[in-house]
């Protein structure tokens, strides 16, 4: 449940999009050499267009620019990894992640609290990321209602993004069976967010019953929206009130 909850309503098309054939490429890869003893390791190559380095020193920019910010970016206190030369500040990650917080739920980001984590990379998930726990209070407890992202150490390109919270109410959290075939109201609930923020590459084909489960007291479910090149989005809904 509790990998349950970090995706919760979920953007996670990004991730997919991204970086699943290297995922699974690099993972068999890596289990063949392993059986063999010649287990290493491979770098990730990346091609970051000439625009990118225009914009990051906009993002740096100056004094003046950084007052625009209105909300505060520290680092977490969990966080040990140290991010590279190639890689976006924390402030650049920041500003990547809120700026798709406003894209996909609208969030006004003005007095929140902005907690960055840098990760190199991991065995089942090898490129470099970002990631930020974003409040409107300043502690960081588990009650708190939250919005989360996850965006390429290097390129900024987005992998997860998620809101939790604890419902005033007491839902049941049980699995719901008549959803496995009538879905009609989330798929095209997905379908439309997904247009509306522009979070595939081509249109959509279809969408696809995934999952249900819950975050908290929240009970979910989740949908595949498919684009008509084969890529995949899965987004979260709550079942309680039909929320992104």
């Amino acid at each position: 449940m509790k990998r349950k909850n970090m995706l919760k309503m979920t953007a996670a098309a990004c991730a997919l999009i991204g970086a699943t054939t290297i995922l699974f490429s690099l993972a068999a890869e890596a289990a063949a050499q392993a059986k063999s003893g010649r287990l290493e390791a491979v770098s990730t190559n990346y091609q970051v267009p000439d625009s990118r380095t225009a914009s990051l020193t906009e993002t740096k920019g100056t004094e003046g620019s950084k007052e625009e910010v209105n909300y505060q970016v520290s680092m977490d206190s969990l966080n040990t990894g140290t991010p590279g030369d190639v890689d976006l500040t924390m402030e650049e990650a920041a500003k990547k992640g809120t700026d798709y917080l406003k894209n996909i739920y609208g969030l006004d980001l003005k007095g929140a609290y902005v907690y960055m984590m840098y990760n190199p990379g991991t065995i089942t998930f090898p490129r470099a990321f970002w990631s930020g726990d974003v409040l409107f209070e300043k502690n960081q407890t588990p009650e708190s209602t939250r919005w989360t992202f996850m965006v390429d150490a290097v390129t900024g390109e987005l992998f997860d993004i998620c809101h939790s919270r604890h419902l005033n109410a007491n839902p049941s959290l049980d699995y719901d069976a008549s959803l496995e075939k009538n879905y009609g109201v989330y798929a095209e609930l997905a379908k439309k967010k997904a247009e509306e923020c522009k979070l595939l590459d081509s249109p959509v084909d279809r969408v696809e019953y995934g999952s249900q489960g819950y975050g908290g007291n929240d009970p979910d479910i989740t949908m595949e929206v498919i684009d008509e090149k084969g890529k995949i989005l899965t987004m979260t809904f709550s079942r309680y009130d039909q929320t992104f």
